[in-house]
C-alpha cells in the first residue's frame, strides 16, 4: 500500500491581528536593518504561533492546589521536542521556547551547498537531539523556501525514534516549498506558517519574502 501524504495547513495570512505588524517589520528594507529588532520580531512571531499551535496539543487534567481550595485544569502533555534549522532558526527557536518552558530542544545544521549559482544540494552535518521516540516534534525554520532543507532535515531526524506527530513552524512560506514538503512529510504533518508568498527565483530565494533570514539576524558570513 502506498503512503498517504497529508500536510494540515494553518496560514495566518489573511487574518487581521497584531501578527501582521512583526511581519511588516522584518520585510521592511529599511527596519530590518536593525538586526536586534528583526531578532525579537521573529521571536513573536514564533510566540504567536506557538500560542495558536498549543490548541492542536495533547491536554491532561492538572489537579492544582491554590490558597482556598483545588482547581482542575487541562494543560498540556509534556512530551515535546523542539528542534530548530541553524543558524536562522534561533530567533524562531527563543519565540517557540518562551511559551514551552519544559519542552526538550534539539539543533540541526542544515545548508545549501552550492554546484553552480542556481543549483545546490542540501548538506545536514551537525545533529544534537534527545531520542524523539513516541515524541511530538516541533520544527522551526523561519523560511520554507524549497523545502528541501526541511525535508533533509526529517530525514535525519527520523532515525531517532518512531515520532509520534510533527508540527512545522515557519514565518515565511513559498507555495513550491509547502507543495514539496506535502509530499515527503507524513500525514501527521501539521504546518504553521505566518504569511505564504508566491514564488521562488532562479535562485530559490522567496519573493516577496525578506531576504536572508541568517544574515538579517546575525550578520553576513563569507
Amino acid at each position: 500500500m502506498s503512503k498517504k501524504y497529508i500536510l494540515e495547513i494553518h496560514n495566518f495570512d489573511n487574518s487581521n491581528s497584531i501578527l501582521n505588524n512583526f511581519i511588516t517589520e522584518i520585510r521592511d528594507v529599511n527596519i530590518q536593518k536593525d538586526s536586534m529588532r528583526f531578532r525579537r520580531n521573529i521571536e513573536r512571531i514564533g510566540e504567536i504561533l506557538s500560542y495558536e499551535l498549543s490548541k492542536k496539543l495533547e491536554f491532561l487534567s492538572h489537579k492544582t492546589t491554590t490558597p482556598l481550595g483545588i482547581k482542575n485544569i487541562n494543560i498540556i502533555k509534556n512530551n515535546l521536542v523542539l528542534c530548530s534549522v541553524l543558524r536562522a532558526g534561533l530567533p524562531l527557536h527563543q519565540g517557540v521556547l518562551n511559551y514551552f518552558d519544559s519542552i526538550e530542544n534539539a539543533f540541526i545544521s542544515a545548508y545549501r551547498h552550492h554546484i553552480t549559482e542556481d543549483e545546490f544540494d542540501i548538506k545536514v552535518e551537525y545533529l544534537a537531539s534527545p531520542s524523539l521516540d513516541n515524541k511530538i516534534l516541533i520544527l522551526a525554520d523561519p523560511m520554507l523556501a524549497t523545502g528541501s532543507s526541511l525535508v533533509a532535515v526529517y530525514h535525519a531526524l527520523e532515525k531517532l525514534g518512531n515520532i509520534k506527530q510533527i508540527h512545522i513552524i515557519s514565518v515565511i512560506a513559498a507555495k513550491e516549498g509547502i507543495n514539496y514538503i506535502e509530499k515527503h512529510f507524513p500525514k501527521n504533518t501539521n504546518l504553521w506558517v505566518a504569511t505564504v508568498d508566491k514564488k521562488l527565483n532562479s535562485k530559490g530565494y522567496i519573493v516577496p519574502g525578506l531576504g536572508d533570514a541568517g544574515d538579517l539576524a546575525f550578520g553576513t558570513k563569507i
